[in-house]
């Protein structure tokens, strides 16, 4: 028998954390035949995108219903069951509000890995919300080809607090609360070329809670909030610009980027599915060649909270990070603008 410590989890799955998302292209096709019915109650569904759907419960708040799960991104089993964790209650944050309620979502190949491991998995998941403040409640679990794990997760939000990620406005500036990176540094996990110190920086950065995002839906010049995931940083800026019949221009130097995984990049080290993010949305990007696009359209797992800011808010904005322990954060990375014949326009002064 395999001793549990020998046991790589990355080796049980083709893809890793948000990595695993189906491409943007074959995701069109499948929705494009959805059914988009109209409910008096349902403020935010399918329709847009958006990172979870919202239910108005008529007295001024609403419920925020989610649900995320993926293949190991670490072959750590507690660890895995931490990112994705926080991964899954990001997108409640996302929305402007507070995760209260949580249950789990286990896939297990029974007779290949031990139940010992799965057991880590969800320890990691009660260490995560406890740190949220909420109860892992449940769950579901099924014996599959490949390992996963995730969370259904519920939150609550006062109705004028919810954001969206299709209701920025011309002349927003765009903020990133997380450097870019996590799919490049958990490519370097799986090929085993990663350092100790860099492993650390990782899971510290896939596991820090997006609970900034409840603060910011207090904060009225917050036009539009969502997380940068799979997609990466390219592909959901262009949901938040195409959403809201918007063009965006990203300052790239401005752009934080993990500093483990800029040397990951000269490795060649990062993610297949990075290419597959790119293709979906070069045509949409306005650029000079190079190799800008890898960080980009690097898929994050648990990426930080991407916020389009009125201009006369920013200093509020700033200070509300500076008050929740960010204190990295100190510029925009780039503008709304009106539309234009690109959806995001990378510059480089």
């Amino acid at each position: 028998m395999i001793e549990v410590k020998e046991i790589r989890l990355t080796e049980f799955s083709h893809g890793s954390g948000c990595g695993c998302k189906i491409a943007p292209s074959v995701l069109e096709q499948i929705l494009s035949k959805s059914e988009k019915k109209k409910f008096s109650k349902l403020l935010i569904g399918n329709e847009s995108r958006d990172d979870a759907a919202v239910y108005d419960l008529g007295n001024g708040n609403a419920l925020i219903s989610t649900v995320d799960f993926f293949t190991p991104v670490v072959d750590d089993a507690f660890d895995f069951g931490r990112i994705a964790s926080a991964n899954a209650l990001s997108d409640v944050y996302a929305m402007g509000g507070a995760p209260i309620l949580a249950t789990a979502i286990l896939g297990w190949p029974v007779e290949k890995l031990p139940a010992e491991l799965a057991s880590e998995v969800m320890k990691g998941a009660e260490y995560i919300c406890a740190k949220a403040n909420i109860p892992l409640a449940g769950g579901h679990s099924i014996d599959s080809v490949e390992p996963f794990f995730g969370l259904s997760v519920n939150g609550l939000v006062k109705k004028e607090n919810l954001k969206a990620n299709n209701s920025a406005r011309e002349g927003d500036l765009l903020f990133l609360t997380k450097p870019l990176g996590s799919g490049i540094l958990s490519t370097a996990i799986k090929r085993k070329i990663i350092s100790e110190d860099d492993y650390n920086a990782a899971i510290k950065m896939m596991i820090s809670l997006n609970d900034i995002g409840e603060k910011f839906g207090e904060l009225k010049s917050v036009s539009a909030l969502t997380d940068v995931t799979g997609f990466g940083l390219l592909g959901h800026l262009i949901e938040m610009a195409d959403g809201s019949n918007l063009s965006a221009i990203i300052n790239y130097p401005d752009v934080p980027i993990a500093e483990a995984a800029k040397k990951y990049i000269t490795q060649m080290s990062f993610p297949d599915n990075l290419f597959r993010n790119w293709n979906a949305y070069e045509k949409k990007v306005e650029a000079e060649e190079g190799s800008w696009f890898i960080p980009l359209c690097d898929p994050q797992t648990n990426g930080g909270l991407l916020a389009a800011v009125a201009p006369d808010g920013v200093d509020d904005f700033l200070k509300t990070l500076k008050q929740n322990g960010i204190d990295s954060v100190t510029k925009p990375i780039g503008r709304l603008t009106g539309k234009e014949n690109y959806s995001a326009k990378i510059i480089f002064s």
